[in-house]
């Protein structure tokens, strides 16, 4: 067991300011000189690699889809190994999980699972004692509710100093802060989420601007207080994951991972995995180098934003050609979601404009008005590849708002509540490509095939 101090920004909704106050607070931390971690619940990668990459802090998701209780812990020990606070974001409102009638792998489950305090963001614009009625609700709907305090957003010092003191009159919370309206920083999102951190100018000097601010509207004191009193944490592995890792290890693949602002979407575990199997990472960029690198056993492609860079991707000709080429000679190679929509023929682009693209996989990638196929899902293996048995199933998540003329059919994709499927992936001989980002701790004996392939 170890000692991990935590606590839970959480919200009452998307929405209401806990992506930013998140950030302040990881700024904050970082001018006292505080070593820090951060958590995402739920399946984004975005928000982990924009904390990874702004504040130089270990970051993960933390899924109750993906992962059992006994694994989610297990993965927080290993992220906060080296630090004096891990902060955890919440996804969507505190009660809100992956079906509309349950509360399964919400804020609240991951909270309650991991037993950690919750500071609840409350946006109390256009309220007065509306508030104490939003606040009780949250406290009363669950049973020993993990809430400890609050954070009002978006109100005046005078209003928030009065809704303080009535707060903790009537509730047993404690009010760790009043930010009042932010017009001087805003966190830029576009059709997937967050824009990456690597595309946006002075956003370390904003990022500190707000740590400054937090400081001044945040008992960051009493938030680090609150954190020591979250109980230890199991950090043995578990034996599933245990046995695989230590009967398995394929020394010496060097394993190619395109990263690039087109392509930066991965799971950081996935990347772990790899590593703990032995692989060599070897990152290069589709937008930017000729060719693939040298002496590589395998590709990954994973999600991105593809489609703002088509032109560019395009014009690098001898890249693609390299891609192609080595794909054919039977290079093994992953491609999710963005990396999936490079190895078509063609994508169209954010303005409707089509561009050559790889031309392993027939057809083209088309912008439709809405997200296509959103959320979690189960993906059977339709019939026996290299990487599944025929009926054996990986976790997956899908999130795009691009679609292809041709999905594959290797993998039924189930949703969590098991009324709607459909086919998708190609699975065959050197190449898994297809949108759904696959979760590879949800099933170890897919990755270890791959990596045999590699072999």
């Amino acid at each position: 067991m170890k000692k991990i101090p935590r606590v839970m920004i959480a919200g009452t909704s998307s929405g209401c300011g806990k992506t930013t106050i998140v950030c302040g607070i990881l700024s904050a931390l970082k001018e006292m000189g505080v070593k820090a971690a951060s958590a995402k619940c739920g399946p984004d990668y975005i928000d982990p690699m924009f904390h990874s990459q702004v504040f130089g802090i270990p970051s993960q998701n933390l899924d109750l889809f993906f992962c059992t209780t006994e694994q989610v812990n297990y993965l927080l020990s290993q992220n906060s190994k080296k630090s004096s606070i891990t902060v955890m974001e919440g996804v969507m409102g505190f009660y809100d999980g992956m079906e509309m009638e349950s509360t399964k792998a919400s804020a609240y489950d991951l909270a309650k699972k991991t037993n950690t305090p919750v500071v609840l963001v409350v946006n109390a614009k256009g309220m007065v004692m509306s508030v104490l009625a939003l606040i009780q609700g949250f406290l009363t709907f669950q049973k020993a509710t993990p809430i400890k305090g609050i954070i009002l957003n978006g109100v005046s010092r005078a209003v928030g100093e009065k809704l303080k003191r009535m707060i903790e009159e009537r509730f047993p919370v404690k009010v760790y802060g009043i930010v009042p309206k932010m017009t001087s920083f805003t966190l830029a999102s576009r059709h997937l989420g967050l824009v990456t951190p690597y595309e946006r100018k002075n956003l370390e000097q904003e990022i500190t601007k707000l740590g400054q601010q937090c400081l001044e509207w945040l008992d960051i004191k009493g938030l680090l207080e609150l954190a020591e009193t979250a109980p230890d944490v199991s950090q043995q592995m578990p034996k599933e994951w245990e046995r695989y890792l230590a009967k398995t290890k394929e020394k010496n693949l060097r394993v190619g991972v395109a990263w690039d602002l087109a392509f930066c979407f991965y799971y950081k575990e996935n990347l772990q995995i790899l590593e703990k199997l032995g692989c060599e990472l070897v990152y290069f960029s589709p937008l930017q180098d000729t060719q693939l690198p040298k002496k590589i056993d395998a590709v990954l492609i994973g999600g991105g934003y593809p489609e703002l860079y088509a032109k560019q991707l395009s014009e690098n000709k001898t890249m693609r050609q390299s891609i192609k080429k080595a794909l054919q000679n039977g290079l093994p190679t992953l491609a999710e979601c963005g990396g999936f929509m490079y190895l078509h023929e063609q994508m169209e682009d954010a303005k409707g404009d089509l561009y050559p693209m790889v031309g392993v996989i027939a057809g083209k990638t088309i912008r439709k008005d809405n997200l296509v196929r959103f959320g979690y899902a189960k993906l059977h293996a339709e019939r026996e590849n290299p990487y599944l048995a025929e009926g054996e199933e990986i976790k997956a998540h899908e999130f795009h708002y691009w679609d292809s003329e041709n999905n594959g059919d290797s993998f039924r994709a189930v949703k969590p509540s098991g009324k709607r499927n459909w086919l998708c992936v190609h699975a065959q001989k050197n190449m898994i490509a297809g949108f759904p980002h696959f979760y590879y701790y949800s099933n170890l004996s897919f990755i270890v095939r791959f990596l045999k392939k590699c072999k």
